[in-house]
């Protein structure tokens, strides 16, 4: 039962027939918004949840600002307004009023304020009135918000005119200190993108030319899509004494002397999950790695004579208290019993779309023989993808096979990742044969259809006229740089010393 539209055959209608199919999300009658259902909030809870509890764990602590943001705030910083200026949103009046029978901005503001495109200079602002010695610092907050820039091409979860997000803000007295935390919360970035989305990534750094408005420097980890295009999935920022220096934060060091903090930003949205579908969904539809599946077990009735309902549903409930004592990846295992006024194939079907874990058709035989019909979701249509369990064993089963799922998730991934990254590219006239020609979808260890190019750059100061030209981009320059000197696959210029990795992105 695939969906309409496979990979293959139409990969941007296939992934809106994913998330129509697996009931994630809608959109909106705002233009450019998007309504996040039930199953697709209740991933972004999970990843919200991992990822809160090891910015607690690094010692952050959560705040919340003020969305409106004073219009001069940016003017401060002309870098910063620049990079947003195309995506803001802007308040200009404070009420409407009725004329004509129609209503009408009223009461113009003072200063027009700005719908949050990111909070660096609000944030500044408070850090500001709270940092007035080194004994103040560090300061460690985050804030969980919703972000709004005027997007002009918006598609479900990667780009919507609002959206959902994390953005972590600190201030330090050094910037050897404010780097070191820029690096440390974009290798929690990758951890969690890694084991618990399944999420192969590529660790890097911007190029000077893409960096976040106003950085000293951007560090980044990218994601290859099914469809061989890059995805930015998490960025933390390095901002230097830029930001301090705009809104005066300032401290006494401890030599008594006036002195401009370090300060970093860093961030992650609702984005990760666009990335997530484009990464583990296939024909069938959603795929959700278990640790972040708002449900890893669903047990679904099978009642085929209503004489049997009573009998079915009892057993269902000893399943349910058995399955309580599984503890996959350390935590409480999350269960659904469906026992929605629908036919066992049609809840079977839907609960497949979505992209459960695990599965358990449970019937009249079942609770006679003490059995459960287990399926999982990656395994489906496959021999071992239904299996009859004893009760018995099916608590101690339940946590090992979800870790399997998690851990075959990110290998199936991995392999495409490394299969399709290609490194033996070194002229440019290779280079620009390559990505006219390049598939435009990916085929497993299939090194003749591949998407991401590692390979020397120089540097070149026109790069970014060059790179649009071909329709790709620099997704990042890795850390493990391999020291080596070779022709800049952009120019063609010789004595290129930079590796980086050459995409196409969305």
């Amino acid at each position: 039962m695939a969906l309409k539209n496979t990979r293959e055959a139409n990969y941007p209608e296939w992934y809106q027939n994913v998330i129509a199919a697996a009931d994630m999300a809608e959109n909106s009658v705002s233009p450019g918004c998007m309504v996040i259902k039930s199953w697709g909030y209740g991933m972004w809870e999970k990843i919200r949840d991992i990822f809160d509890e090891k910015f607690k764990e690094t010692g952050h602590e959560n705040c919340y600002f003020p969305m409106f943001i004073p219009l001069s705030f940016f003017q401060k910083e002309a870098e910063h307004v620049e990079g947003f200026a195309k995506e803001m949103a802007v308040v200009t009046h404070s009420r409407l009023g009725a004329e004509e029978g129609k209503l009408v901005p009223q009461s113009p503001l003072d200063e027009p304020l700005i719908v949050r495109p990111t909070s660096e200079t609000i944030i500044a602002d408070s850090f500001a009135k709270w940092i007035k010695s080194y004994r103040d610092l560090p300061v460690l907050v985050n804030q969980w918000a919703n972000v709004v820039r005027w997007e002009m091409r918006p598609r479900l979860f990667l780009r919507t005119r609002e959206f959902l997000w994390q953005e972590g803000h600190t201030a330090h007295a050094t910037a050897a200190e404010a780097e070191a935390e820029t690096k440390q919360m974009l290798e929690i970035y990758r951890d969690v993108a890694e084991n618990a989305l399944a999420l192969p990534v590529i660790v890097g750094r911007k190029p000077e030319y893409d960096k976040f408005p106003g950085a000293v420097d951007t560090y980044c980890i990218e994601a290859m899509m099914q469809d061989g295009k890059a995805l930015q999935a998490g960025t933390s920022h390095f901002l230097g004494q830029n930001f301090a220096r705009s809104a005066n934060i300032s401290f006494i060091n401890s030599e008594g002397k006036p002195e401009f903090a370090y300060t970093t930003s860093w961030g992650v949205s609702t984005r990760l999950i666009g990335g997530i579908i484009m990464t583990h969904a296939d024909d069938e539809g959603m795929v959700v790695p278990p640790r972040i599946a708002p449900y890893q077990v669903v047990l679904v009735p099978v009642v085929k004579n209503e004489a049997d309902r009573e009998k079915i549903s009892a057993y269902i409930e000893k399943v349910r208290a058995l399955l309580k004592s599984a503890t996959p990846f350390g935590e409480k295992i999350r269960i659904k019993i469906d026992n929605r006024n629908k036919s066992s194939v049609d809840k079977f079907w839907e609960w497949t779309r979505k992209g459960a874990p695990i599965i358990c058709e449970i019937g009249i035989r079942d609770a006679d023989g003490g059995n459960v019909m287990l399926r999982e979701r990656l395994k489906l249509g496959t021999p071992e993808g239904k299996e009859i369990v004893a009760l018995d064993e099916l608590a101690a089963q339940i946590a090992g096979r979800l870790e399997n799922i998690q851990r075959e998730m990110f290998a199936r991934a991995e392999k495409r990742l490394q299969s399709n990254l290609r490194t033996d590219i070194a002229t440019h006239e290779e280079f620009n044969r390559y990505f006219a020609n390049a598939s435009k979808f990916l085929k497993e260890g299939d090194n003749n259809n591949v998407a991401f190019v590692r390979g020397k750059w120089s540097g070149d100061p026109n790069s970014d006229e060059l790179l649009k030209a071909l329709k790709i981009t620099i997704r990042c320059i890795p850390f493990d740089q391999s020291g080596t000197t070779g022709e800049c696959l952009l120019t063609g210029k010789p004595g290129a010393t930079i590796d980086v990795i050459y995409a196409r992105s969305y």
